[in-house]
């Protein structure tokens, strides 16, 4: 079945604040709402507020509106005014995601198939998908990314695509073939990705055809090893995880030390530890504003009191979602 869209565009008097550039979009970008609004209200405050802010498409659990033609662009990716995000995506973003439960369930699912029948309208695969944070490294789908989803979503799109009859994508390609692949997010380098990848930097070059790893562009898909070795050895990272008792919080001077580490890096299992441009996913041992920050939002995500603060109902929650 088809999903209708609305249209509720902004007027053109507006388009230099809101989408200046013509766009041949290559890429469809999925954001989730920071709020409760209705698709319907996200348009109009969009298309009618002061901010340059914009995306093209709301989803919510009953309808489909677009607020931007297909053809500018959107300020929605915070990539910078020539970044790929902001130049070359379509935006969509799916409402309801604060609070989540059944309507914003229901947006999820009419989003994952609005994208898939934008990927077949193009003739695309679903490697075009791509997340907000894969831009800019900002937290965002926010929802998405705390539930640990990601995958399963994009799964799910290719899924759609597919009954379609729509091109082969990527995530159908890796199961088939086993092969798993990586977009290069801003501030990525390559001996960055092949060490967090727990692959050789000769190989990542050779299995893409690098010649200057200094050269590679954000939204770029790169190959990588098995899927199969790679899904096992993030079990391995998430599994060998001791969490430490206690509390902990900002304190002047700050906390150190090893027990901290282990808490940033539970935090970067479950996709709440941001930093990925940053030496070593910015993991340093320190307790500081950006722990506490990763801390509240998870707490915020889990039901408990966001106080930036671990303590034994952090650390339960925080060991449920590691098992």
């Amino acid at each position: 079945m088809t999903i209708a869209v609305r249209k509720n565009l902004v007027s053109e008097n507006k388009y230099k604040l809101k989408c200046p550039n013509a766009m041949s979009a290559e890429y469809i970008t999925i954001h989730n709402t920071a709020n409760d609004a209705s698709a319907a209200n996200e348009i109009s405050y969009m298309i009618n507020n002061t901010s340059s802010t914009s995306f093209h498409f709301a989803v919510d659990d009953k309808e489909v509106i677009q607020g931007l033609p297909l053809n500018r662009n959107a300020w929605h990716t915070g990539d910078g005014t020539n970044g790929t995000g902001n130049r070359k995506s379509i935006g969509v973003e799916i409402c309801y995601s604060e609070s989540g439960g059944a309507k914003y369930k229901a947006a999820e699912e009419r989003a994952i198939k609005f994208v898939a029948q934008l990927l077949k309208e193009r003739g695309w695969g679903v490697d075009r998908v791509r997340k907000h944070q894969d831009w800019n490294g900002k937290y965002c789908p926010h929802r998405i990314l705390s539930e640990g989803r990601w995958d399963d979503v994009k799964a799910a799109i290719a899924d759609e695509l597919e009954a379609l009859g729509g091109k082969k994508s990527s995530s159908s390609s890796e199961k088939s073939s086993g092969t798993a692949t990586y977009t290069v997010k801003k501030g990525d380098t390559l001996s960055g990705i092949a060490k967090e990848k727990g692959v050789s930097l000769a190989n990542l070059q050779s299995w893409n055809n690098i010649k200057n790893p200094n050269k590679i562009s954000i939204g770029q898909v790169l190959k990588l090893k098995k899927a199969s070795s790679s899904s096992s050895s993030s079990s391995r990272k998430k599994s060998s995880i001791t969490l430490p008792s206690g509390v902990f919080k900002i304190t002047s001077p700050l906390t150190k030390g090893a027990s901290v580490t282990q808490i940033q890096k539970a935090l970067a299992a479950l996709y709440f530890y941001p930093d990925k441009g940053a030496k070593n996913n910015g993991i340093d041992g320190y307790y500081g504003a950006k722990t506490a920050n990763a801390v509240k939002r998870f707490q915020s995500m889990h039901g408990l009191t966001a106080d930036g603060i671990y303590g034994p109902k952090t650390k339960a929650k925080l060991e449920a979602l590691l098992k």
